[in-house]
Protein backbone atom coordinates (compact mmCIF):
# COMPACT_ATOMS: atom_id res chain seq x y z
CA UNK A 1 0.00 0.00 0.00
CA UNK A 2 0.99 3.12 -0.64
CA UNK A 3 0.99 6.78 -0.51
CA UNK A 4 -5.36 6.10 2.24
CA UNK A 5 -23.52 20.76 10.01
CA UNK A 6 -25.66 17.63 11.96
CA UNK A 7 -23.99 15.03 13.65
CA UNK A 8 -25.40 11.65 13.14
CA UNK A 9 -23.84 8.84 14.43
CA UNK A 10 -24.49 5.08 14.64
CA UNK A 11 -23.65 3.63 17.64
CA UNK A 12 -22.60 -0.32 17.85
CA UNK A 13 -24.34 -1.54 21.25
CA UNK A 14 -21.66 -3.18 23.42
CA UNK A 15 -21.13 -3.27 27.48
CA UNK A 16 -17.74 -2.32 27.38
CA UNK A 17 -15.16 -3.22 30.26
CA UNK A 18 -18.38 -3.66 32.52
CA UNK A 19 -19.01 -7.16 30.99
CA UNK A 20 -15.40 -7.87 31.27
CA UNK A 21 -14.73 -7.12 27.14
CA UNK A 22 -12.48 -4.67 24.95
CA UNK A 23 -13.91 -1.47 25.48
CA UNK A 24 -14.92 0.35 22.18
CA UNK A 25 -13.55 3.92 21.47
CA UNK A 26 -16.62 6.47 20.29
CA UNK A 27 -16.15 7.78 17.10
CA UNK A 28 -18.54 10.94 15.60
CA UNK A 29 -19.17 12.30 12.05
CA UNK A 30 -19.76 15.30 11.54
CA UNK A 31 -21.17 16.78 8.31
CA UNK A 32 -19.01 19.65 7.89
CA UNK A 33 -20.61 21.15 4.18
CA UNK A 34 -22.61 19.13 2.37
CA UNK A 35 -19.96 16.76 0.99
CA UNK A 36 -16.77 17.44 4.25
CA UNK A 37 -17.17 15.05 6.69
CA UNK A 38 -14.83 15.69 10.03
CA UNK A 39 -14.48 12.59 12.59
CA UNK A 40 -12.89 12.90 15.99
CA UNK A 41 -12.30 9.82 18.18
CA UNK A 42 -10.61 8.50 21.08
CA UNK A 43 -7.32 7.82 20.93
CA UNK A 44 -6.60 3.66 22.72
CA UNK A 45 -3.61 4.56 25.01
CA UNK A 46 -0.34 2.29 24.58
CA UNK A 47 -1.69 1.97 20.59
CA UNK A 48 1.38 2.34 18.02
CA UNK A 49 -1.10 3.70 15.53
CA UNK A 50 -4.32 3.56 14.58
CA UNK A 51 -6.32 3.22 10.53
CA UNK A 52 -9.40 5.23 9.81
CA UNK A 53 -11.83 3.22 7.66
CA UNK A 54 -14.92 3.50 5.38
CA UNK A 55 -17.62 1.97 3.84
CA UNK A 56 -20.87 2.99 2.05
CA UNK A 57 -22.76 0.55 3.73
CA UNK A 58 -22.08 -1.55 7.36
CA UNK A 59 -21.81 -5.00 6.12
CA UNK A 60 -19.66 -4.56 2.93
CA UNK A 61 -15.58 -4.52 3.56
CA UNK A 62 -13.98 -1.29 4.94
CA UNK A 63 -12.01 0.54 2.89
CA UNK A 64 -8.49 2.28 4.27
CA UNK A 65 -8.60 5.80 4.11
CA UNK A 66 -5.17 6.28 5.80
CA UNK A 67 -3.26 5.28 8.73
CA UNK A 68 -2.18 7.72 11.56
CA UNK A 69 -0.34 8.47 14.19
CA UNK A 70 -1.19 7.35 17.97
CA UNK A 71 -1.80 10.53 19.49
CA UNK A 72 -3.85 11.68 16.18
CA UNK A 73 -8.02 12.03 16.97
CA UNK A 74 -9.11 13.98 13.99
CA UNK A 75 -9.87 12.87 10.37
CA UNK A 76 -11.48 15.20 7.69
CA UNK A 77 -12.77 13.49 4.72
CA UNK A 78 -13.07 15.80 1.59
CA UNK A 79 -15.04 16.32 -1.51
CA UNK A 80 -17.02 13.03 -1.06
CA UNK A 81 -20.29 11.94 -3.41
CA UNK A 82 -22.83 13.80 -2.89
CA UNK A 83 -26.03 11.90 -1.96
CA UNK A 84 -24.40 8.89 -0.33
CA UNK A 85 -23.68 7.30 3.07
CA UNK A 86 -20.71 6.99 4.55
CA UNK A 87 -19.60 4.34 7.47
CA UNK A 88 -16.43 5.59 9.19
CA UNK A 89 -14.11 3.11 12.01
CA UNK A 90 -11.18 3.73 13.46
CA UNK A 91 -8.77 0.65 14.73
CA UNK A 92 -5.87 0.92 16.88
CA UNK A 93 -2.39 -1.08 15.94
CA UNK A 94 -0.52 -2.72 17.83
CA UNK A 95 2.96 -4.76 17.63
CA UNK A 96 6.74 -4.37 17.95
CA UNK A 97 8.80 -3.04 15.56
CA UNK A 98 11.97 -3.86 14.10
CA UNK A 99 15.71 -1.75 14.87
CA UNK A 100 15.16 1.43 12.11
CA UNK A 101 18.19 2.34 9.72
CA UNK A 102 18.56 5.34 7.97
CA UNK A 103 18.93 5.59 3.87
CA UNK A 104 19.92 8.25 2.22
CA UNK A 105 19.64 7.79 -1.81
CA UNK A 106 21.47 9.43 -4.82
CA UNK A 107 20.61 12.63 -6.27
CA UNK A 108 18.12 12.53 -8.96
CA UNK A 109 15.18 10.14 -10.10
CA UNK A 110 17.09 8.42 -12.99
CA UNK A 111 15.77 4.51 -13.02
CA UNK A 112 18.12 2.34 -15.08
CA UNK A 113 15.85 1.30 -18.56
CA UNK A 114 16.79 -2.45 -17.72
CA UNK A 115 15.27 -2.40 -14.38
CA UNK A 116 11.57 -4.09 -14.31
CA UNK A 117 11.25 -3.56 -10.33
CA UNK A 118 11.26 -7.33 -9.83
CA UNK A 119 13.13 -7.17 -7.13
CA UNK A 120 10.25 -4.63 -5.46
CA UNK A 121 7.84 -7.80 -5.20
CA UNK A 122 6.65 -9.34 -1.83
CA UNK A 123 9.01 -12.58 -0.77
CA UNK A 124 7.29 -15.03 1.63
CA UNK A 125 9.14 -16.88 3.86
CA UNK A 126 8.41 -19.67 6.81
CA UNK A 127 6.30 -18.19 9.71
CA UNK A 128 7.75 -16.87 12.95
CA UNK A 129 6.81 -19.00 15.91
CA UNK A 130 7.22 -16.06 18.47
CA UNK A 131 3.43 -14.10 19.37
CA UNK A 132 3.13 -11.00 17.91
CA UNK A 133 2.14 -9.94 21.00
CA UNK A 134 5.50 -10.77 22.63
CA UNK A 135 8.00 -7.99 22.83
CA UNK A 136 10.66 -10.64 21.15
CA UNK A 137 8.22 -11.08 18.42
CA UNK A 138 10.16 -7.72 16.04
CA UNK A 139 11.64 -8.46 12.63
CA UNK A 140 15.54 -9.24 12.98
CA UNK A 141 18.06 -8.32 10.52
CA UNK A 142 16.10 -5.48 9.20
CA UNK A 143 18.57 -4.36 6.20
CA UNK A 144 17.93 -1.36 3.44
CA UNK A 145 19.75 -1.82 -0.20
CA UNK A 146 19.89 1.07 -2.32
CA UNK A 147 18.94 -0.44 -6.21
CA UNK A 148 18.99 3.13 -7.71
CA UNK A 149 18.14 6.72 -7.30
CA UNK A 150 14.28 5.88 -5.93
CA UNK A 151 14.36 2.27 -4.99
CA UNK A 152 15.07 1.05 -2.49
CA UNK A 153 14.69 -3.26 -1.18
CA UNK A 154 13.90 -3.78 2.02
CA UNK A 155 14.65 -7.36 3.60
CA UNK A 156 14.19 -8.80 7.32
CA UNK A 157 13.87 -12.16 9.33
CA UNK A 158 10.29 -12.60 10.29
CA UNK A 159 10.04 -13.87 14.30
CA UNK A 160 6.46 -12.85 14.39
CA UNK A 161 3.52 -15.54 14.70
CA UNK A 162 -0.30 -14.83 14.45
CA UNK A 163 0.03 -10.93 12.92
CA UNK A 164 -2.04 -9.29 10.80
CA UNK A 165 0.61 -7.99 8.32
CA UNK A 166 3.69 -5.82 8.29
CA UNK A 167 3.87 -2.24 8.08
CA UNK A 168 6.84 -0.59 6.76
CA UNK A 169 6.96 2.60 8.13
CA UNK A 170 8.78 5.93 7.27
CA UNK A 171 10.17 9.12 8.47
CA UNK A 172 12.20 11.20 6.25
CA UNK A 173 14.19 13.89 7.46
CA UNK A 174 12.89 16.59 9.57
CA UNK A 175 9.54 14.82 10.26
CA UNK A 176 8.32 14.22 13.73
CA UNK A 177 6.64 10.92 13.32
CA UNK A 178 6.24 7.88 11.49
CA UNK A 179 3.92 7.04 8.93
CA UNK A 180 2.85 3.90 7.05
CA UNK A 181 4.57 3.53 3.54
CA UNK A 182 3.08 -0.22 2.70
CA UNK A 183 1.17 -2.68 4.17
CA UNK A 184 2.23 -5.88 3.47
CA UNK A 185 0.84 -9.74 4.40
CA UNK A 186 1.68 -12.00 7.04
CA UNK A 187 5.34 -13.42 6.77
CA UNK A 188 6.17 -11.27 4.06
CA UNK A 189 10.23 -11.21 4.65
CA UNK A 190 11.58 -8.97 1.82
CA UNK A 191 9.79 -5.72 0.20
CA UNK A 192 11.03 -3.23 -2.64
CA UNK A 193 9.85 0.61 -1.90
CA UNK A 194 9.72 2.95 -4.72
CA UNK A 195 10.01 6.32 -2.57
CA UNK A 196 8.40 9.92 -2.93
CA UNK A 197 10.75 12.53 -3.62
CA UNK A 198 10.37 14.38 0.30
CA UNK A 199 12.23 10.19 1.26
CA UNK A 200 15.47 10.69 -0.15
CA UNK A 201 16.74 10.80 3.25
CA UNK A 202 14.46 9.15 5.39
CA UNK A 203 14.63 6.52 8.84
CA UNK A 204 12.54 3.20 8.04
CA UNK A 205 11.71 0.54 9.83
CA UNK A 206 9.16 -2.46 9.57
CA UNK A 207 6.44 -3.84 12.22
CA UNK A 208 4.92 -6.95 12.91
CA UNK A 209 1.22 -5.60 13.78
CA UNK A 210 -2.47 -6.77 15.46
CA UNK A 211 -5.79 -4.77 15.55
CA UNK A 212 -6.38 -3.86 18.86
CA UNK A 213 -9.72 -1.84 20.01
CA UNK A 214 -12.34 -1.01 17.27
CA UNK A 215 -14.36 2.05 17.76
CA UNK A 216 -17.76 2.50 17.56
CA UNK A 217 -19.37 3.18 13.95
CA UNK A 218 -20.22 6.28 12.88
CA UNK A 219 -22.25 7.16 9.64
CA UNK A 220 -23.28 10.00 7.74
CA UNK A 221 -25.40 10.65 4.50
CA UNK A 222 -23.53 13.61 2.30
CA UNK A 223 -25.71 16.33 0.81
CA UNK A 224 -25.60 18.49 -1.67
CA UNK A 225 -26.53 17.74 -6.10
CA UNK A 226 -25.96 14.55 -7.26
Amino acid sequence: MRRLLAVSVLLLVSCGVSCGRERHPTLTATLTTPTDVSLVWEAEPGAAGQVVEYAHSPDEAYTVLEFVPPDRTTFVHPDLIPQTPFYYRVRSLHGPASASVDVTLPPGAEVPSSDGHDWAAPVTGPSGSRPVRSADAGAADFRAEVKHANGILFTWTDRAEGEEGYLLEVRPAGAEDFSVAARLDPDVRSFGLITLPTEKTATYRVRAYYYGATSDVAHQKTGGEV
